[in-house]
């Protein structure tokens, strides 16, 4: 079925109109058009305006399933947490999962996600064994020995093919449950040191981007790893139905917010059970959440610096808390050097990621962030961006010349460009 729509990325400051098409098996998607899943990019790589577009995510199906080896095959709108919700309790997780368990297989491999993990496992495609590419009226199969097509496939944005299926290996899980150890960073110090001495499998920290002074940097690290017990009884799920008024997320309001977030974790730490999607999927069980930033809709920043960098995301982190234009979507993360595309966003070092409103003082401060991530060596990550330059973005990713040249290669006419693309002109 075909629709004339307007739809947006999870940011819902940018939009599209054109044709969607939903079909409901492989041999029916058309692959001159860019594919599509749930849209959880926040920009602009899941738009293409005025042109069509595949939704792929009725094409869900898992096709095999080897329990003793943990290697499943799926179609490329399966999501993430249904697969999670499957796999646990038979032994078995993604090897990485993003923050949201609405992202598609598809879309993971596209953007080559990376998760609380990234440390010791790397990203989305280093556990991916083989794709299936819909390349015009051919379909391909390829693994990672294939090379140039592989590495501009990972990370690659959708650009060379339409991926309706892949195989993956899993990651062994004790349960379908998460042992969760919380502790308090005190400042940025404290913070940047529980993220480097730990060993546990999961590590995340979210950091309070108001506090300043002596303060700076606080927030709170968790540390997880799968266990098996009893199961509480599942809370439904809860939805946002209305556009929040644009004073909701207002500074005062976030900075007495982030104050008490911080203040529940008791001073000595403490270590609780909790379900999988819980950990892994925090904001999942509010359905809508994009919606606390009004009908405006909001940008996510997440940019990534080397190791010894570690001081420019301190900096950074002072302006945004003198801009009181944080909200308390702010995550820290320790990332290891794990990457498996030429446009692959992780690289050994520290990650950022906040959100901000969609106004006019907001842009102007993602601009500053972004000056500030190029001085330092780093680069941001494509599924958050909607306001970054090609220019800029190319000087992050010096592999992007062999991109464009696979990607020219395989999509000659150009018909799987999206607006993300056409905004960062990463293809003549």
């Amino acid at each position: 079925m075909t629709t004339d729509k307007t739809y947006t990325g999870w940011g819902r400051a940018l939009q599209a109109k054109g044709d969607v098409t939903r079909p409901d098996d492989a041999r029916h998607v058309d692959a001159s058009a860019p594919a599509i899943g749930n849209r959880r990019s926040y920009g602009d790589a899941p738009l293409n305006d005025g042109g069509a577009a595949t939704d792929m995510t009725r094409i869900d199906r898992i096709l095999d399933f080897d329990r003793d080896a943990g290697v499943i095959t799926v179609e490329a709108g399966a999501t993430l947490g249904e697969l999670a919700r499957i796999l646990a309790p038979q032994g078995w997780l993604p090897a990485v999962m993003p923050g949201t368990g609405f992202a598609t297989v598809g879309g993971a491999i596209a953007m080559d996600v990376h998760g609380k993990n990234h440390h010791h496992a790397g990203s989305f495609c280093q556990h991916v064994t083989q794709i299936t590419l819909m390349q015009g009226q051919k379909t391909r199969r390829i693994t990672p020995k294939t090379g140039a097509l592989w590495r501009a496939t990972c990370g690659g944005l959708g650009q060379t093919g339409i991926i309706t299926q892949a195989t993956l290996q899993l990651t062994p899980a004790k349960g379908d449950l998460m042992l969760v150890t919380e502790q308090r960073a005190t400042d940025w110090d404290h913070h940047i040191a529980l993220l480097d001495h730990t060993d546990a499998p999961y590590t995340v920290g979210w950091i309070d981007a108001t506090a300043t002074g002596a303060a700076l940097g606080r927030g709170i690290v968790e540390t997880g790893e799968t266990c098996r017990g009893l199961r509480a009884k599942p809370r439904p799920a809860k939805k946002i139905p209305l556009d929040a008024p644009h004073w909701a997320l207002s500074g005062p309001i976030v900075k007495a917010f982030n104050a008490a977030y911080y203040a529940r974790v008791p001073k000595s730490g403490r270590t609780v059970v909790r379900s999988l999607q819980d950990f892994f999927f925090p904001l999942d069980k509010i359905h809508d959440w994009n919606r606390l930033y009004g009908k405006r809709g909001f940008h996510q920043f997440q940019c990534v610096v080397p190791l010894d960098r570690a001081e420019a995301l301190r900096e950074m982190l002072k302006v945004i808390a003198r801009s009181g234009l944080a909200s308390p979507l702010a995550v820290l993360k320790r990332m290891g050097p794990g990457r498996a595309g030429y446009m692959s966003f992780p690289m050994e070092g520290y990650t950022l990621a906040i959100d901000f409103p969609n106004r006019p003082q907001a842009r102007r401060l993602i601009a500053r962030l972004e000056e500030a991530t190029v001085a330092a060596g780093g680069r941001l990550y494509l599924a958050k961006d909607a306001l970054s330059s090609g220019p800029a973005i190319k000087a992050m990713y010096p592999d992007y010349p062999k991109w464009a040249k696979a990607a020219a290669k395989a999509d000659p006419d150009g018909q799987l460009k999206t607006d993300m693309i056409r905004r960062l002109d990463l293809r003549t």
